[in-house]
């Protein structure tokens, strides 16, 4: 199940989709199934591999792709080139993915079912109250990753919401990016050893009360 572009049969959907029945998803789907409510277009799921509520490190991309919205998850086994060079980084850097969260600073899709859009101001605007809420879900997050140029323009909204996180930034994981500039690689690299470093050994600490008390002063203003 867990190897680049594994999500590329129906009966591998079928599976992970099974799996979001395990108790570290549930407030995640719970938040998903919020979100369909009232998004523009498609949210796919959080990725049932990944720590869900357990996570100590959130990865925060721009927005899904195709490939998100045919799957059905933000997962680093799409089938897709991105996807396919987050997974192999995240092998090399050592970091298990138990730890981690996969989410996009726009969950909803904002393509046309041929190809995805860059993201705009007002995006990123109606979607930061939802980063806000799903911080709450995640009680022992210690690092937040901001992947891209557009997600890392949440960088004063993370610090705002959640100051007590290490808030790290790195390059894009897509072929444009890695294949344009070969060095990035080495950066994804180096920012993937840092969480690494940050996180050391596997903590008792079962939650991070400043995210909760951020939201709440934040909700109260």
């Amino acid at each position: 199940m867990d190897r680049a572009k594994s999500l590329n049969t129906a009966e591998a959907v079928a599976a992970r989709r099974q799996a979001l029945n395990a108790e570290h998803m549930q407030p995640l789907v719970a938040h998903v199934q919020r979100l369909r409510g009232i998004a523009p277009a498609g949210v796919p799921d959080f990725d049932p591999l990944d720590g869900g509520i357990n996570a100590e490190c959130l990865f925060l991309l721009e927005a899904p792709g195709r490939k998100a919205v045919g799957s059905g998850f933000v997962s680093r086994n799409n089938p897709d080139e991105t996807a396919s060079n987050f997974f192999a980084a995240n092998v090399e850097a050592g970091l298990p993915r138990s730890r981690t969260v996969t989410w996009n600073a726009i969950p909803w899709y904002i393509g046309d079912g041929q190809r995805i859009r860059a993201a705009s101001g007002s995006d990123l605007r109606a979607a930061e109250q939802h980063l806000a809420e799903l911080l709450v879900l995640l009680p022992r997050l210690r690092v937040a990753v901001l992947v891209g140029r557009k997600a890392q323009r949440y960088g004063e909204a993370m610090a705002r919401l959640a100051p007590s996180l290490m808030v790290l930034t790195c390059p894009h994981p897509s072929p444009l990016s890695f294949n344009g500039r070969p060095e990035r690689r080495a950066e994804v690299l180096a920012c993937l050893s840092k969480v690494v470093t940050a996180l050391g050994k596997p903590s008792e600490v079962s939650s991070n009360p400043s995210i909760e008390v951020t939201w709440s002063l934040h909700r109260a203003g």
